[in-house]
């Protein structure tokens, strides 16, 4: 909305380019972007390989390769992927649980909210209920939606007092606001 009513309509509200119109016009900037070592190109030009999406060959090798690169360049979100590949043992790794776990949490510490909500649910399923608690809170006060789902569904069934969900419901509220935007409504 905020675009539009500033005159970009078709633009990117971010590098005021056009958006591309098929495949190879998006697969431009997203090489673009990878040649100036962006992570977040990076880690989508992975997902793009993980898929063979956009034209291209699908090679789960090169995608993890990406991934890993752009973890190197600071994405959360290629360190989660990449968590998810060691701890389910898919794209053509070996399975090894406490890596992934190791991705994962590094990811978490770096802001990474939907990892933050997976550590608090493997903590739950795990009998670990302080430390589960302690990230769902945190995700949820990130503003991710799911963590405070679980935070209620924990009151309701009597794992957390009143005052935890409280703390949580707060915690998710002051982020939504915190992100709310006149232009965007």
């Amino acid at each position: 909305l905020a675009a539009l009513k500033g005159g970009l309509g078709d633009s990117c509200p971010f590098c005021r380019t056009t958006c591309p119109q098929n495949n190879d016009e998006s697969l431009d900037m997203i090489m673009k972007r990878v040649a100036a070592r962006d992570p977040e190109a990076l880690c989508h030009l992975g997902c793009l390989r993980i898929n063979g999406a956009c034209g291209l060959e699908k090679d789960e090798s090169r995608a993890f390769e990406l991934w890993s690169e752009a973890a190197e360049l600071g994405s959360t979100e290629a360190l989660a992927k990449i968590g998810g590949a060691y701890y389910s043992g898919d794209y053509g790794v070996a399975q090894d649980k406490a890596k992934g776990m190791c991705c994962w949490e590094s990811a978490a510490m770096q802001g990474h909210a939907t990892t933050r909500h997976t550590l608090g649910i493997f903590e739950f399923d795990g009998g670990n209920y302080d430390r589960a608690v302690r990230h769902l809170l945190i995700s949820a006060k990130m503003g991710l939606k799911e963590s405070l789902n679980e935070i209620k569904e924990l009151f309701v069934n009597g794992h957390i007092a009143k005052a935890q969900f409280a703390e949580g419901l707060k915690g998710y509220q002051d982020a939504v606001e915190e992100m709310k935007s006149s232009d965007r409504e």
